[in-house]
């Protein structure tokens, strides 16, 4: 509901302040929609679903989950019977088309390839999602609410970045431009997602809690055929991808659905999440930052693991591959290796009608040299200190062999997080014992 509100915000605003533009009150309700609509098409736990659980069962599928709010914008509007509805607010077909365009976006391309809005509305196509330099509602968001409910403090201030937004004939094409005094607010933006990152979305506890999620529906998929379709048949999750009144019924609900099932064949998957339940979690053995230009393939790195230990240096049998998780990790700005400011066109008070580039250099000295971190940790699904020692040894070793630094074990990524001090209670300066009682003997 709140990037719906926001993009309502920003194309008012735009509205507002440039009447050339000429939006409409169908433009408005169009990228309103579009905001509300954008991620219908999330199966259970998000992004875990579209990202980790599709490819692991249907490898073929080519599709995001964009391309799946689409297709469910399209059964709600056929199964509710809204199309009377949308026409009595004055949208047609092709505000239709325009609302599907915004959510799933097309290939950036020299040539005009959107139908639902020309050319002179292309700014339009960035307020939800926008696929120029990624500054959109749906970030001010998930930035706001995300922090808020992690106790993190937000330095980004989406309301002053609408406020300065403008639209700029850049190229042949009107974007929307930001004020060059906003060059630093938007460089905190970037900087606040990948710190969202770091502590939260791709922390230790979470991936691996996401991978064993993963692993417990990927072994129940063919067992669980429970979810209604169009035709009267019961379907499977990855079945259900092709039948959108089936996807309707697929939510996070799927994991009681197997505790609760007596099916003997859905044992392995029923285990699993009660590990997640009780906290048994895999064990995290270390963490390699990968040097830059460094390819490596999971499935690879866990083989050449277990390899790098003998069973002479461990004093018993190898590890196996299927006992250990090697998680890729990959934190940045949002483009990879460049820095999307870099794609921003700025104005100035005294030429608002000019757009121009400012490069890292002109924001400030003390912006990263780099814009992307790949990292690879590893797990292994044995608790004990037996295996995970092993597992341990056979991580340093690889890591020796390949040249690579040492990796980091231990809790090391819980000093991204800072403990809150308890109200009433003052920090006391950690004291030797040895001292103390020099101290005591001297003031007898």
């Amino acid at each position: 509901m709140r990037v719906c509100y926001l993009a309502g915000m920003l194309v008012r605003s735009l509205q507002r302040k440039q009447p050339e533009l000429e939006i409409t009150n169908e433009d408005i309700l169009c990228v309103q929609i579009a905001g509300l609509c954008h991620d219908l098409g999330h199966g259970p736990f998000s992004h875990l679903f579209d990202k980790l659980f599709i490819p692991a069962v249907k490898p073929d599928f080519e599709h995001k989950h964009e391309h799946l709010s689409v297709l469910m914008f399209d059964h709600l509007i056929k199964e509710n019977h809204l199309e009377a509805k949308l026409q009595e607010n004055g949208l047609n077909e092709q505000d239709l088309l325009f609302i599907r365009e915004q959510i799933e976006g097309l290939p950036k391309d020299s040539l005009w390839l959107y139908r639902g809005r020309k050319r002179e509305k292309s700014f339009l196509y960035e307020i939800v999602a926008n696929k120029r330099n990624g500054i959109d509602v749906d970030k001010w968001d998930y930035f706001a609410r995300d922090c808020h409910n992690l106790g993190m403090a937000n330095s980004f201030d989406h309301m002053r970045c609408m406020e300065f937004a403008r639209v700029i004939q850049v190229e042949g094409e009107k974007q929307i431009c930001s004020r060059d005094k906003e060059k630093v607010n938007l460089n905190e933006m970037f900087h606040t997602r990948s710190i969202l990152h770091r502590r939260a979305y791709q922390h230790r506890v979470t991936r691996i809690i996401e991978t064993m999620i993963v692993e417990a529906l990927t072994k129940a998929d063919r067992h669980l055929r429970i979810f209604p379709g169009a035709n009267g048949s019961k379907l499977t999750m990855s079945e259900s991808l092709g039948d959108m009144y089936a996807y309707t019924h697929l939510t996070d609900s799927v994991l009681e659905h197997i505790l609760v099932s007596q099916e003997k064949d859905l044992d392995d998957s029923k285990e699993i999440i009660q590990k997640i339940l009780t906290r048994q979690l895999y064990k995290c053995v270390g963490q390699l930052q990968l040097p830059a230009g460094t390819e490596e393939q999971p499935m690879e790195i866990r083989r050449e693991i277990c390899q790098a230990g003998s069973e002479e240096d461990l004093k018993g049998p190898q590890l196996d591959p299927n006992d250990l998780v090697v998680d890729e990790v990959k934190i940045d700005y949002g483009m990879g290796k460049r820095n999307p400011v870099d794609y921003v066109r700025f104005y100035s008070k005294e030429d608002p009608n000019r757009a121009v580039e400012i490069r890292k250099g002109q924001v400030s000295t003390m912006l990263p040299e780099n814009f992307a971190e790949h990292y690879i940790r590893l797990y292994c699904k044995h608790r004990d200190a037996k295996n995970v020692a092993k597992a341990k040894k056979c991580f340093t070793d690889w890591c020796t062999t390949k040249g690579f630094a040492q990796p980091e074990t231990g809790n090391f990524l819980d000093c991204d997080m800072t403990p809150v001090k308890k109200k009433g209670r003052k920090s006391q300066p950690i004291r030797n014992p040895k001292r103390r009682k020099e101290e005591k003997a001297v003031s007898e």
